[in-house]
């Protein structure tokens, strides 16, 4: 596929805290409106608490609809007892984007300092699904999304990008 316009993807945005609501998840929010912004479409927003077994729940369900192609999580990254993101998704992940979380700490460096090296940002693919696991500040969230994602998720980014790899994510 070498695609000279947009594709729009249906893109699930998944917030995970102990203590946000929809009227105070900016990281959520933030999210929701680049994504929107650049033209994709918002297949759904959950809230969910950080426990490794609902995080699971919810990522199953999304992964398992054919109609959703990207999930986006924002929080629950760090490493206190009660962060628990990478532990839910890993083992749903048919494969691992390790250059994503790489990426994120590295563009990350330039603006949080040695503080990046606490998160564990996560990226990976699940039946066909793009999953991408960003820390829960509203600044990562937009570093992931203005500086990462955006561009991979977009068609026309050259010389090579996610969205052409869509078609291919089901061979065997």
């Amino acid at each position: 596929m070498n695609a000279t316009e947009f594709l729009p993807l249906n893109i699930a945005v998944l917030t995970v805290s102990d203590t946000r609501t929809e009227a105070d998840d900016a990281s959520g929010q933030t999210l929701v409106e680049r994504l929107t912004a650049a033209g994709h479409r918002l297949a759904e927003k959950a809230i969910v608490p950080d426990d490794i077994y609902r995080i699971r729940s919810i990522l199953s369900h999304w992964i398992a609809d054919p109609e959703v192609h990207v999930v986006l999580v924002t929080g629950g990254t760090g490493m206190t007892g009660r962060d628990s993101t990478p532990e839910a998704a890993r083992p749903l992940l048919d494969k691992e984007i390790g250059g994503f979380g790489e990426l994120f700490r590295m563009l990350s460096w330039e603006e949080i300092g040695t503080s990046t090296l606490q998160s564990r940002a996560l990226g990976g693919l699940a039946n066909a699904t793009f999953i991408f696991c960003l820390p829960g500040s509203t600044g990562a969230c937009r570093t992931g999304w203005d500086r990462i994602l955006q561009a991979q998720l977009d068609a026309r980014t050259r010389p090579c990008n996610l969205v052409e790899l869509l078609p291919r994510l089901r061979e065997r």
